[in-house]
């Protein structure tokens, strides 16, 4: 938004897990206008769905944490949409809210004393730049989370689901590419991911104790052992 703000001239080429059109970036996917395009990898809607695959995880859990970043814009739409999934469950949701280093720690430190026995993590890009600190207290914790990208597990996170940061980052640099041969962000529309990836680490598994339904494995797109 504030390169937006900052020039209706110079191409501006996005990688973004927010719907761009709600935000206000772009007028429409397919005829975006102006001078922004890009790539909105899909990971925001999803919520409902990694809060359904946290459940066949661990069933009988009947209090699910989720941990947000407030000062994110698409927060609230994000725990609406998990709020709504959790009832459809049958669980409790307690949202835990950290945008610093220490309101991290504080919010697991929370989330145990709330008995919260498994956590969804939002996307979002504070979050993400807390990746080895996330996954290091959950280990801790002894909680079983999800995530939105496969870099998670691939650090000792537990299980991810969505489509793959690698790949949009691909298809953001053709889009560069394509500009600077003359091509108009205009006529571009915003791609959108073709696949989603559910990636489950089975070594942090094993050291949570926890038995991975075969039902899950099997739709495994990536087993890290």
């Amino acid at each position: 938004m504030a390169a937006k703000g900052a020039t209706t001239t110079i191409p501006i080429v996005f990688v973004i897990g927010d719907d761009p059109v709600r935000i206000g970036l772009i007028a429409s996917f397919n005829e975006p206008g102006g001078n922004l395009t890009g790539v909105s990898f899909f990971t925001n809607e999803l919520g409902a769905k990694r809060m359904g695959l946290l459940c066949e995880l661990v069933p009988k859990v009947s209090a699910v944490g989720m941990l947000l970043n407030p000062n994110d814009p698409g927060a609230e739409l994000q725990r609406q949409d998990v709020l709504t999934a959790a009832h459809a469950l049958d669980r409790r949701l307690i949202v835990v809210r950290a945008s610093t280093d220490a309101q991290i720690e504080s919010s697991f430190a929370m989330l145990k004393r709330e008995h919260a026995g498994a956590l969804l993590v939002q996307n979002d890009p504070f979050l993400d730049s807390q990746r080895d600190r996330i996954v290091m207290l959950a280990a801790r914790t002894a909680i079983p989370a999800i995530y939105h990208i496969r870099e998670f597990p691939a650090a000792g996170g537990l299980m991810s689901y969505g489509a793959s940061l690698a790949d949009a980052y691909r298809q953001a640099g053709a889009y560069t590419g394509r500009i600077l041969w003359g091509e108009k962000p205009a006529n571009l529309p915003v791609m959108r991911p073709t696949t989603l990836e559910l990636v489950i680490n089975l070594k942090t598994a094993k050291v949570l104790g926890l038995a991975i339904p075969q039902s899950l494995l099997l739709r495994a797109d990536e087993v890290i052992r």
